[in-house]
């Protein structure tokens, strides 16, 4: 099979008719065919093929062939020839949710869709849609393509080669009518990926079947009742009491026990940070569960690790990973995150604050800061590979919160199957923002068959 660039063109004739330049003709190794099967996405009609005599790489779309297959626009693409179907695309469909206007139509993800869309229209035919806007009878889409002035259009076309997923709620993530659907793409071949969020206990009980990833991992309990708890604190003196299924920081506790000094649990209260004292376990464990409730059975206990700091204030690290094009999980950006006084996470929106990772390492580890970076590189890599190899679906993305210990071992907390991407707001990361986007295209090549060769 070869992989063709070429120029698609439209023309106003009615008929089915494909007409071919003779180059194109010769790359797509037709030899004398009258008529090929010509396929977009999951959509196919037959067509009656006609060579004209054009210097370079051309094929002209009559309007029967445009409506019949609906292709959404003429411009550079990709074509291949596989067993007498010639296919356009590939088709790339990004699946998020709209609740918007017109102008921002998946609110506040609209930004990133944007500069995904842009990018992928160079290389691509590229569309974002919600799950309503699905027909699965017709197999159809109606998709929001973006237009050279940078505002969405509609337009029908047939299913996607490849899907990203980037549903947003864990709600909507985990519902039957998401089951449903992810289940119907699977049905048609459709490559899928990320298949949803990620929940903190599987990820730990993946990586704890791995011999070498497990090192990495503090000691944790899923549902742990009272004397767990209770047993994890005189053990560690701190741990992080966190919902199994939470995000951005919602719902965590750091609790720890001084001798001497009593129990303290710290948390976010009302947008600010609370500290509360007690003078016994039973007190500190009353009020988890006055305010937790039957909650408390979705939650994890977590070792506390001593990380190093900056100012007094804990610092961790986002590894942003991607899949390249040649299906390899490679580092594609690292931010190194402060916490802020008195937070319990490093969260930005509860105050912490974003660094260079070289900065960072380099306040703890001086001129070595670049080995101590380059080993949890290598650890990230290990990490995300030992979750694929444990995982049923697709992936083609994970973020990982990693910390890294004053004798410079590498734990990992969390793992994030949709990973945010505030990271790529610093000044010194914005290259690596526009690195992430090319990765999750060549990915969406990976997947759909549509592999870059160069002609010879």
């Amino acid at each position: 099979m070869r992989l063709t660039p070429c120029n698609v063109h439209f023309t106003a004739q009615p008929d089915r008719v494909v007409y071919i330049s003779s180059a194109l003709y010769k790359n797509l190794n037709l030899s004398g065919s009258k008529s090929v099967q010509l396929k977009l996405g999951k959509g196919r009609i037959p067509a009656t093929v006609k060579r004209i005599n054009k210097p370079g790489r051309h094929l002209y779309l009559t309007s029967g062939v445009r409506n019949a297959i609906r292709i959404p626009k003429a411009g550079a693409i990709y074509l291949k020839n596989e067993d007498g179907v010639v296919q356009l695309g590939p088709l790339i469909g990004v699946l998020s949710d709209g609740r918007g206007s017109s102008a921002s139509p998946f609110g506040a993800r609209t930004g990133f869709i944007k500069q995904l869309l842009k990018a992928g229209s160079k290389q691509f035919y590229i569309f974002a849609f919600t799950p309503k806007d699905i027909n699965w009878q017709a197999e159809t889409v109606l998709g929001y393509f973006l237009t050279e002035n940078g505002t969405f259009t509609r337009k029908s076309v047939p299913l996607p080669d490849v899907v990203y997923n980037r549903l947003p709620s864990r709600k909507y993530d985990f519902s039957a009518s998401t089951n449903l659907l992810r289940e119907r793409f699977i049905r048609r071949k459709i490559p899928f990926f990320n298949w949803s969020f990620f929940n903190k206990s599987d990820i730990y009980r993946i990586l704890e079947r791995d011999q070498v990833a497990a090192r990495y991992i503090p000691e944790y309990h899923v549902n742990p009742g009272r004397e767990m708890i209770l047993e994890m604190l005189e053990r560690h003196q701190v741990v992080y009491y966190k919902p199994s299924a939470g995000s951005l920081g919602k719902g965590i506790y750091r609790l720890s026990m001084l001798p001497q000094r009593g129990f303290y649990a710290r948390y976010r209260k009302n947008k600010s940070n609370a500290l509360l004292r007690f003078t016994s376990f039973n007190s500190l464990y009353r009020m988890l569960h006055a305010k937790l409730g039957s909650s408390m059975r979705g939650y994890v206990v977590q070792q506390g690790i001593q990380l190093i700091e900056i100012d007094g204030c804990p610092i961790d690290f986002r590894f942003h990973m991607h899949k390249n094009g040649s299906n390899k999980w490679v580092v594609v950006g690292i931010g190194a995150k402060k916490a802020g006084r008195g937070s319990v996470t490093t969260h930005i929106k509860n105050g912490g604050s974003l660094l260079t990772p070289e900065r960072a390492l380099s306040r703890s580890f001086g001129d070595r800061h670049g080995e101590v970076l380059e080993k949890a590189k290598k650890t990230a890599i290990l990490l995300a590979e030992a979750i694929e190899r444990q995982h049923s679906h697709l992936l083609g993305e994970i973020g990982f919160d990693l910390g890294i210990d004053q004798s410079e071992k590498v734990w990992m907390f969390e793992a994030n199957s949709k990973p945010g991407r505030s990271i790529f707001q610093h000044p010194s990361l914005r290259s690596e923002g526009r690195s992430s986007v090319e990765h999750i295209l060549e990915h969406c090549l990976y997947l759909s068959k549509f592999r870059r060769r160069e002609e010879s």
